[in-house]
């Protein structure tokens, strides 16, 4: 009798060992972004092993996610905000977030005989024109445009 119940505290041990092999082998592995991860380029690298799918919200209760088929180098561009995420396998990894930072950049360029402005940052912008003290003209600007001056004073801000 004695025999027969340390052959089940043994067996029972090694089935633990093994159930925390198995479960430590079957969670994903997220290498990158670290946990709260802060910057001003959308362009977020995830690069995560064991797992299917990866999971991106803006509530912390993956209410509404967008779900992204997980692959080597998995590039997401996102717009600024806070996001939280994670990567779902056989088991899911823990909940990390992210966030993007906003950039308002306006850079004076020349074209042809004349200048403009580019938005040089990460979010739409809405640009004032004024000739002397008076308003002219108001332009949307998205990341990248390019907006001719023809020698007019501009403003611009985030919209």
């Amino acid at each position: 009798m004695k025999n027969i119940m340390k052959f089940d505290l043994v067996l029972i041990g090694i089935s633990l060992v093994a159930l925390i092999f198995v479960v430590g082998y079957v969670s994903p592995l997220v290498i990158a972004p670290i946990d709260d991860y802060e910057s001003s380029d959308g362009d977020v690298l995830f690069e995560i092993e064991k797992a299917d799918v990866l999971m991106i919200d803006d509530n912390a209760d993956f209410s509404s996610p967008d779900e992204y088929g997980v692959e080597d180098g998995l590039k997401i561009r996102l717009e600024p905000g806070e996001y939280y995420w994670m990567a779902v396998g056989v088991l899911g990894s823990e909940v990390r977030t992210l966030k993007i930072n906003s950039v308002v950049n306006l850079e004076l360029v020349k074209i042809g005989d004349g200048f403009g402005v580019v938005n040089g940052g990460n979010v739409r912008l809405n640009v004032d024109v004024y000739d002397g003290d008076e308003l002219v003209d108001n332009v949307k600007l998205g990341v990248g445009d390019v907006s001719e001056t023809d020698g007019d004073k501009i403003v611009g801000g985030a919209e």
